[in-house]
């Protein structure tokens, strides 16, 4: 893409009324745009990332049987009564429409997928079943606050289980815990990212949170400094000690949730009487997980992670763009590069623009492109161009051909 053509809203401010990192970041990069409070639109830039992010999660579902569908927003009065949660859950959106029926906004989707499930279980040949969706999602927030991390419409992956023991639920839950950690390491906060234990509920003794660790991060967690396993603080009571390792002494750490997973068992399949035939043809009560991860909450928490003095370093898989080549002047040299590039199918952003150098970097600067290639008289009369990765080490100016090459070696890595 030649930047000349791509759609910026960079701004050279960072807005007076971003209250975090991110906020300040992905608005001034040209990333979001806050359309009023706890709601943004996804400008081109943003929706890139958020693509890759989604692709990612994508493939790491498609790992562990995960199958995609689509839910509605909207949900009728009827299904959250039967949870209970009508008039319990006080983040519930709800309205009347035409025919004065009332309705609901959806802020998680156990009220929908448990009774839509019902025709695809009949007996235990049909299980276990594995579904998940993308979709926005809506919280009646009483305060919403740093940017993407806490806002009234945002992007959740759900994916839901369904089993016909408990024993099952079990393998699959280990099943997507690590699956989970993939998509964190993938997305390139995995060091950063902690397996933590939280209360259940009336579900279960223990759910479990994928919380990273940022001096930003709204949770308080204490983590085992042997293990790198954590336990939230509102579950924390008299445990001292690791519950893993039982060993060591747990420390005090900011973090921030990204995922969670719980163990649902039978709560919303008995509210819907979502049952199925065993192997003697009894009736059963189908059990049922659930496993949340926010899709904008995860950009938002790598720019925290990342970003510093007015600059952004992507991780190489979510990058809008990977490689960013910035042209000195305008020049044939720095168009043969681009198209070289492009023939070898890297996403690359060329910034041809006619702009001073310093209004180019600065740019470049919050796009976060991993590479970045700079072609100037200079670095031509060198052999090239110079060849900078963004995460560390020292520039220095290469031939196209081997530019390229290692370009892909480490796309490749």
């Amino acid at each position: 893409m030649k930047q000349s053509k791509f759609v910026l809203k960079i701004q050279r401010e960072i807005p007076k009324d971003a209250d975090s990192k991110n906020a300040a970041f992905l608005v001034a990069g040209g990333y979001i745009d806050k359309t009023m409070a706890g709601v943004y639109s996804y400008l081109p830039l943003g929706y890139l990332v958020l693509k890759k992010i989604e692709q990612i999660i994508r493939e790491e579902m498609a790992t562990i049987g995960g199958q995609e569908i689509l839910m509605p927003s909207l949900a009728p009065k009827d299904n959250w009564q039967k949870t209970g949660r009508w008039d319990d859950l006080d983040v519930l959106y709800k309205f009347k429409i035409s025919d004065g029926k009332e309705i609901a906004l959806n802020p998680t989707h156990e009220e929908i997928i448990t009774p839509l499930v019902k025709s695809m279980i009949l007996s235990y040949k049909d299980l276990p079943l594995y579904l998940y969706q993308i979709q926005n999602k809506f919280r009646n927030e009483v305060r919403v606050k740093s940017g993407l991390l806490r806002g009234r419409e945002f992007i959740m992956k759900d994916l839901y289980s369904f089993h016909k023991n408990e024993g099952d639920l079990n393998n699959y839950y280990d099943q997507v815990k690590e699956a989970y950690k993939k998509i964190f390491k993938r997305s390139g906060i995995g060091e950063q990212t902690i397996l933590t234990y939280a209360s259940g509920g009336s579900f279960s003794k223990y759910s479990h949170e994928f919380q990273t660790l940022s001096e930003s991060g709204e949770d308080t967690i204490y983590l085992c400094p042997g293990c790198q396993i954590a336990v939230n603080k509102e579950i924390i009571g008299e445990i001292k000690k690791c519950p893993n390792c039982q060993s060591v002494e747990l420390q005090e750490k900011k973090a921030i949730e990204v995922g969670n997973i719980f163990k649902l068992m039978t709560k919303y399949s008995q509210a819907f009487d979502l049952s199925f035939s065993d192997e003697d043809g009894k009736k059963k009560t189908v059990i049922m997980g659930c496993y949340g991860l926010g899709i904008g909450r995860l950009m938002a928490t790598i720019v925290e992670v990342f970003a510093e003095d007015k600059k952004i370093v992507w991780p190489k898989e979510i990058a809008p763009f990977y490689v960013h080549l910035i042209s000195l002047g305008q020049n044939e040299f720095a168009e043969k590069v681009y198209q070289k590039i492009l023939k070898e199918k890297i996403s690359i952003l060329f910034d041809d623009r006619d702009l001073r150098p310093g209004e180019k970097f600065f740019d470049a600067d919050f796009i976060g492109s991993p590479i970045r290639l700079i072609v100037s008289e200079k670095s031509i009369k060198s052999g090239g161009l110079e060849v900078n990765f963004q995460a560390g080490g020292e520039p220095e100016v290469l031939t196209v051909d081997r530019a390229i090459d290692l370009i892909k070696k480490n796309l490749a890595d």
